[in-house]
């Protein structure tokens, strides 16, 4: 049986490199289309694309946590209005050693919560009504420990970086695409415009399916490491595979949008929705598996 330490490590290890790949890419998709439009201006091309890169990750890194908490509807609650719940947070960011979030409530039967922020001192977690109400308090301990574990391994900052770079590539894509396919414009001028052109012809067809990948893959592994990572804060991996349990038979869908799913405790979209196909969450039982095997 791995230790949840191993399962840490590698999981770091992998991200980091999925994030890289995700860097490459974009810079890549820069420079080919830049070719296709004006051979010889390849390095324009990556310039301009980390550019859009760099703009768009800084404004999600000061703004994505709040769009994020507003596009669910999450509203912030003090102390008096559910003082468990607080002692919960509270109690559990003492022991990882973390800052204690916000707190916000989302009016929703589902049974689901998110962490968002920059940083452990910038960071929220929200909770679903549907949650309360369902989850025992150890289930709920395991729950909060998952989320605040993303905040102590900053997986919300790289989830938002991540994001955001998923965005520049979508972008750039929708630019191009009604820009007028690229390339057309050259009428096929120009040393190795021909190849470029077949490569950007494959990024139209392909690149936002290949961003989304790199996209799941990246929060795939986010997911697994914080509930090794809650496991490890609790002692308890058992509360949060409970926990786990209960979301899967609940039939609540969470009215959330295709951009923060990836930000859930759960994949908010029930089986049977075109979205699952690609979930940026390892299946449940997956989950329960591991959880269930690990030595904490």
């Amino acid at each position: 049986m791995a230790l949840a330490y191993t399962e840490i490590s590698k999981n770091k290890f992998r991200s980091w490199l999925l994030v890289l790949i995700f860097l490459g890419f974009v810079a890549g998709v820069g420079f080919v289309l830049a070719e296709i439009e004006s051979p010889g201006t390849g390095m324009n091309g990556i310039i301009l694309a980390s550019a859009l890169a760099l703009g768009w990750s800084w404004i999600s890194y000061f703004f994505g946590d709040k769009m994020a908490l507003a596009s669910n509807h999450a509203k912030p609650i003090e102390k008096h209005e559910n003082p468990e719940l607080y002692r919960i947070v509270e109690n559990l960011s003492i022991t990882a050693g973390l800052p204690t979030p916000k707190i916000y409530i989302i009016q929703s039967p589902a049974v689901n919560a998110f962490a968002t922020g920059r940083d452990p001192n910038h960071a929220s977690v929200a909770v679903t009504t549907g949650i309360l109400e369902r989850l025992e308090k150890k289930e709920l301990e395991g729950v909060l420990a998952h989320e605040l574990s993303h905040i102590g391994n900053y997986d919300i900052r790289l989830l938002m970086m991540v994001t955001a770079l998923f965005g520049v590539v979508m972008m750039i894509h929708r630019m191009w695409w009604y820009g007028g396919h690229g390339g057309r414009r050259q009428g096929g001028e120009g040393k190795g415009n021909g190849i470029f052109l077949i490569i950007g012809v494959l990024f139209l067809l392909f690149g936002p399916l290949f961003a989304s990948l790199i996209k799941l893959a990246i929060s795939r592994r986010r997911e697994s490491l914080a509930d090794a990572s809650g496991a490890l804060l609790t002692r308890y991996p058992e509360g949060l595979a409970s926990a786990l349990e209960k979301i899967a038979a609940d039939p609540n869908e969470l009215a959330a949008s295709e951009g923060t799913a990836h930000l859930f405790f759960a994949n908010p979209f029930k089986k049977g929705s075109v979205a699952n196909l690609f979930s940026t969450h390892p299946p449940i039982e997956e989950r329960i598996k591991a959880l269930r095997g690990m030595d904490v």
